[in-house]
């Protein structure tokens, strides 16, 4: 069974419960541009609302060279200033709208993923990437900073030190270096062998509580930038939040049973 929805610049399947959402510019190597941005939040918006039957995300770049190679350079450079900040802000708002999306996301990297690809990256639960992907924020090359959330997400999955050094020389980095360093989950050798992964990682994902799943990851998301006993609070209000819930007790009476759940 699947499910489609036509947009122009992205392609949108569910099937199996898993959700494919493909950025569709590969002579562009995907690029992010108003239109792309603005078709990822109103997709997003709708699964926010309705999953359509989608309990996990794979976010992936159409062609064989790029994931995401960053925002749409020709299309920035004759922007005004307000036309930047509402660009950036629309921008910062898709990669909150992955963040705050009650389903686990996997961004399935393969080629370049640099500027707004590695922030779309970023902002996805984890990054899982074949050796063919290279990652970077090379905006200081341009004479300008990461504007859909680099500057804060990066330090935050690398560490300030390391991020400095990649925004301030804005380098590009190879698949296996940012597995060394924590940016990557998986690093697989081929396209075929990294969708795979994303898809047995999703497939094992369905079958745990969708509920327990969204709950978990908003207590992650929450906190991630408090005090550790304010992130127990968070915890604990999100684990008493879905304390008897029918996925709760589905899930505990299925393992008194010895039985499967059915989620």
């Amino acid at each position: 069974m699947s499910t489609t929805k036509q947009f122009e610049t992205i392609l949108f399947e569910v099937q199996e419960g898993i959700g494919y959402l493909t950025i569709n510019r590969p002579d562009k190597l995907n690029a992010l541009n108003q239109t792309v941005l603005s078709e990822l939040g109103e997709l997003l918006t709708s699964l926010h609302k309705d999953s359509q039957g989608c309990r996990g995300l794979i976010l992936t770049g159409a062609g064989e060279r790029a994931f995401i190679a960053g925002a749409d350079i020709a299309a920035m450079a004759s922007m005004s200033k307000e036309e930047a900040r509402e660009f950036g802000r629309l921008g910062q708002e898709v990669s909150e709208r992955f963040e705050q999306l009650g389903l686990p996301t996997i961004a399935a990297v393969s080629g370049f993923a640099l500027g707004g690809g590695c922030e779309m990256a970023m902002a996805c639960d984890m990054i899982f990437a074949d050796q063919s992907a290279v990652f970077g924020q090379p905006e200081v090359k341009l004479g300008l900073i990461p504007g859909f959330g680099g500057t804060q997400r990066l330090p935050r999955l690398v560490g300030r030190g390391v991020a400095r050094e990649l925004i301030y020389t804005g380098r590009n980095m190879a698949a296996t270096e940012a597995k060394d360093i924590g940016l990557v989950v998986k690093l697989l050798s081929s396209r075929d062998e990294l969708m795979a992964a994303a898809k047995s990682t999703i497939r094992a994902m369905i079958k745990c509580s969708p509920l327990a799943i969204s709950e978990a990851k908003m207590a992650i998301n929450d906190g991630s930038d408090v005090s550790l006993s304010e992130g127990l609070n968070i915890e604990l209000d999100r684990f008493v939040t879905i304390f008897q819930s029918d996925e709760m007790v589905e899930g505990t009476t299925a393992f008194l049973e010895k039985r499967k759940p059915s989620f």
